[in-house]
């Protein structure tokens, strides 16, 4: 029997620093909300896979104006948004969508949802492939690296690269683009652990650097020696500014992300802008949704599955960070995006 009620979790207060997981000032609360039924053209999902962004801090943010935003910012009230989910059908009065199959939808922090079918999108199944990577290296996080590097950036086999954040969802399938698909000449990543260095190297970069040890500064000077033409920043704060010193003359830096600046806290600022100007860098922020309306997208999926099945960009376990979860515990696994544990792509899997 299908259900008729649904929990999510909406926003009840809009945080000024860390999101507060309980008490009287919490920033979410669980709540619960009759489904409608089903009618034709339409299906029931249950939420088997939830994705977890950086971006979703931004979407809660009061400092933000609305028209500064590149979506519609949560409200409190609304249930908390979120990127492509992985979902179950579990009920259809569509034609081309049967019960059991496995579609990517936009529902939030919901356990069932009745949805369009024309807002669903089938998974595929590709060999060698689980459907846990259509929310990766085929979702948002590959198409912003791809997109970033290529379209942004320009980046070309010429050109010495520099990605922060580099064992992230974005960062860690940059480094591949950059290294196996682009030939870029030097890849170089940055991280916040030895371990997840090793790996970023294992990816392909020709260096990874621990921005935690003591020597930071002094190694990715020596590795920059000569500069980068390119930096593919999804950090922000003292490393971008520290970035802008070490990038080439009339150089390019897409800047993806800014995770050091989305809860609040002391912000160093800017102290090195002087180097954009003499340097006559270009900086370029982007947002990967412009891809949609032009058909990049589209194009970049087939441009990522073409590389995965040439052997230069890896789907591995490694590359994603899935945490089992009640639905109870929704916000707590999402806040695991900002304590640096995870190695790429962090996901809750349902319980």
């Amino acid at each position: 029997m299908t259900p008729s009620i649904t929990r999510h979790w909406i926003l009840s207060k809009k945080p000024t620093d860390l999101p507060i997981l309980s008490g009287p000032d919490s920033t979410f609360s669980l709540a619960t909300k009759p489904l409608p039924p089903v009618e034709d053209g339409q299906v029931m999902i249950k939420v088997l896979y939830l994705s977890n962004d950086p971006a979703q801090r931004l979407w809660i943010d009061p400092s933000i104006a609305p028209d500064r935003l590149y979506i519609e910012p949560v409200e409190v009230g609304d249930t908390m948004a979120s990127y492509t989910c992985i979902c179950e059908i579990i009920e259809s009065k569509a034609t081309d969508l049967t019960i059991g199959a496995l579609i990517l939808a936009d529902v939030g922090w919901s356990e069932y949802a009745v949805l369009p079918a024309e807002n669903c999108i089938p998974i595929n199944p590709i060999k060698g492939l689980k459907p846990v990577h259509y929310v990766s290296l085929f979702g948002v996080a590959g198409v912003t690296a791809y997109y970033g590097l290529v379209d942004i950036a320009r980046t070309t086999a010429n050109d010495a690269v520099v990605i922060s954040g580099a064992a992230g969802a974005v960062g860690s399938i940059a480094v591949q683009i950059a290294k196996n698909v682009l030939g870029c000449k030097r890849v170089i990543g940055i991280a916040g652990t030895d371990a997840k260095c090793r790996w970023v190297e294992s990816l392909g970069a020709d260096i990874c650097l621990n921005y935690t040890s003591k020597d930071f500064e002094v190694a990715l000077k020596e590795a920059t020696d000569g500069f980068v033409e390119v930096f593919f920043d999804n950090v922000g704060g003292e490393i971008l500014d520290l970035m802008l010193t070490r990038v080439k003359k009339d150089g390019r830096i897409a800047a993806c992300g800014a995770i050091a600046e989305y809860n609040g806290g002391e912000r160093s600022g800017i102290k090195k802008w002087y180097h954009v100007i003499a340097m006559r860098l270009q900086i370029r922020g982007f947002v990967v949704l412009d891809a949609i309306p032009t058909g990049r997208w589209t194009a970049i999926v087939e441009a990522l599955v073409q590389g995965f099945q040439d052997r230069k960009i890896k789907a591995t376990d490694e590359g994603l960070t899935i945490r089992q979860s009640s639905f109870e515990d929704v916000p707590k696994t999402w806040m695991g995006l900002f304590d640096g544990r995870n190695s790429g792509k962090l996901l809750t899997q349902l319980l």
